[in-house]
């Protein structure tokens, strides 16, 4: 497999234009199933598996996990900036570095996806609540100088999920979990 279906197992993120109601709803649907999704995804996988890495040079699946609810934490708070001030700067964070910190690189998964549900169930219910005027509303991001709305984070950020957690149930499909699973239950 090359690697560049190892690292967009999904395709690189392509705006869609334009954003139609439908498109947007099954957006927002992306992000509120997200948890749940995640946490079928790593279901009984042993620290081992956790620890293996999605694609060569890539992080394990661990740390995508962790990587999901930071990025989506920021996520959520570059939108509400995005509401609530006129067009402001966010700030860009070393996603990079932030892989290798303890709590994202050792600790256990559990945290990471109880955060998400947490997250994910405000975030949802936000997204579902905005008007055409809030979804308009922008946000630049300084490492493109570019205005971001909130209509297109939206987009963004649910294939941001969808990307990521094809990291996870490709790397299975690829290392025969789910068929170890499938055996386990079945002897």
């Amino acid at each position: 497999m090359s690697q560049e279906k190892l690292k967009y197992p999904i395709g690189r993120f392509r705006q869609p234009e334009p954003i139609t109601p439908e498109i947007r709803s099954k957006a927002i649907t992306d992000i509120a199933t997200l948890p749940g999704r995640m946490r079928v995804a790593v279901s009984d996988l042993t620290d081992k598996q956790l620890d293996t890495p999605y694609r060569p040079d890539g992080w394990t699946v661990r740390q995508v996990v962790h990587h999901c609810a930071d990025s989506h934490m920021n996520a959520m708070i570059r939108i509400k900036l995005a509401l609530t001030e006129d067009q402001p700067t966010i700030k860009p964070y070393e996603e990079p570095r932030w892989a290798m910190l303890p709590d994202t690189s050792i600790m256990p998964i559990e945290a990471a996806l109880t955060l998400l549900d947490g997250l994910h169930a405000r975030w949802a219910f936000l997204l579902q609540r905005l008007t055409a005027e809030d979804l308009a509303r922008s946000f630049i991001h300084p490492d493109s100088g570019r205005a971001f709305s909130v209509d297109e984070a939206i987009c963004q950020y649910a294939w941001h999920s969808d990307h990521h957690l094809s990291h996870i149930t490709h790397l299975r499909q690829r290392e025969g979990w789910d068929e170890d699973e499938t055996r386990r239950i079945h002897t």
